[in-house]
């Protein structure tokens, strides 16, 4: 009788008389760390090309806002290169007390915080100012991860399992709200609900929630003249755009201009001084009018291959039982993807006017540095779907 061999297969096999070895297998995902890179080198393009005007005319220095954002990008990479050494497990351990920090960080701002056209949003630290809502919305994805690694049953099947973090979720609100930074709040709120949707909480509950908190945004939208001016305004901008719709108009004058291939990098007209902030909110719109529509695609498309990949990161931790990996990377993706259909949609005015930045791209210390950690948890995750504790490959196909 044939002798049957339990076991995975050899890892050598030899055929047609020589051994066959497995291609090794990057370290990192190739596709992520690619996107990534490809996204900050043009981010730090359209800074220096959108923000030449108002930095000669602030600064007496053209590339004053380059400078600082290449000093950014470099924090920001540091930063990741420290965060993808460390396992997950450790950052599972510590969400409790980064979900603290961010709290402590968030009344501080009410209580020290520097304020910028009506908000008060940031912490001076000398030359540089400190978003906390950046590094919030990250510490809260990284807590809810494990919080559901620990209450997985509870979360899909009590109703005190999902209303614990809802209330952490709206304490945030509160503060961020308080702030005003309505924006960080719709987006944090969101990936909440979206993490909690993929952990099975059930339909109904789920339903009735987004009712509520759908009634609360409305509420808070009509609540206040400006936040309702901005719900209207981008309806029909050219009906006031010299005020309400100023901004919306420039920059699809913006996208006008720009047509397939742009009117050549430098060659904005709007960025000097008719489109407000177009290094910060309204970078893509500079970018469709020097790039063309050619480059808003690619852009779309690389940003699409980023979520893209942190889904499936997610669902392959997942597969496996790794509910932190799978749920942190699930979070991670939902808030990139928010955050970039936001700021798209309300430079291509599809939806109201919104203090949002493009991730790894427009100019922003917090911003810039609190994506790059993501990404290098989002990178530290696939790893761990594919080598265990000790470096070696997990059994099984690669990714």
């Amino acid at each position: 009788m044939a002798q049957v061999i339990s076991g995975p297969p050899p890892r050598n096999r030899p055929v047609a008389g020589r051994i066959v070895r497995p291609k090794p297998q990057p370290k990192y995902d190739p596709f992520i760390l690619t996107v990534a890179l490809a996204l900050l080198g043009l981010g730090l393009v359209m800074v220096g090309s959108s923000s030449i005007g108002i930095a000669d005319r602030d600064f007496g220095m053209p590339f004053h806002y380059l400078l600082r954002q290449s000093l950014f990008v470099l924090a920001g990479l540091g930063a990741a290169w420290l965060v993808i050494q460390v396992p997950l497990k450790v950052w599972e351990q510590a969400g409790p007390v980064l979900l603290l920090l961010g709290f402590m960080l968030l009344v501080l701002v009410l209580i020290i915080g520097r304020e910028v056209n009506g908000s008060t949003r940031w912490i001076s630290l000398g030359p540089l100012n400190l978003q906390v809502s950046e590094f919030f919305k990250l510490f809260m994805v990284i807590y809810l991860a494990g919080y559901i690694q620990r209450h997985e049953e509870q979360v899909r099947t009590r109703v005190a399992g999902f209303l614990k973090p809802m209330a952490l979720l709206g304490a945030a609100c509160l503060l961020l709200l308080l702030e005003p930074d309505f924006g960080a709040a719709a987006v944090l709120t969101v990936t909440v609900l979206g993490v909690l949707f993929l952990a099975g909480v059930h339909w109904w509950l789920f339903g009735v929630l987004v009712f509520v908190v759908g009634g609360l945004a409305v509420l808070l939208a009509i609540s206040a003249p400006y936040r309702l001016e901005r719900m209207t305004a981008f309806l029909n901008p050219w009906a006031d755009p010299y005020d309400s719709g100023f901004q919306l108009t420039q920059a699809l004058i913006a996208f006008g201009r720009g047509e397939w291939f742009g009117v050549g990098l430098g060659g904005s007209v709007q960025k000097l001084f008719y489109l407000p902030e177009a290094h910060t909110d309204f970078l893509f719109a500079v970018m469709a009018e020097e790039l063309g529509l050619v480059a808003v695609i690619v852009v779309v498309a690389l940003f699409s291959l980023l979520i893209w990949r942190a889904l499936l990161v997610g669902r392959a931790a997942w597969l496996d039982g790794r509910f932190f990996a799978a749920f942190l990377a699930y979070g991670i993706g939902l808030g990139i993807c928010l955050q970039v259909f936001v700021n798209i949609g309300v430079n291509m005015g599809i939806l109201p006017t919104k203090g949002l930045t493009l991730p790894l791209m427009s100019y922003g210390g917090s911003s810039i540095v609190a994506t790059c950690v993501a990404v290098a948890l989002l990178l530290r995750a696939e790893h761990e779907n594919r080598f265990d504790e000790s470096g070696k490959p997990r059994e099984g196909e690669p990714w």
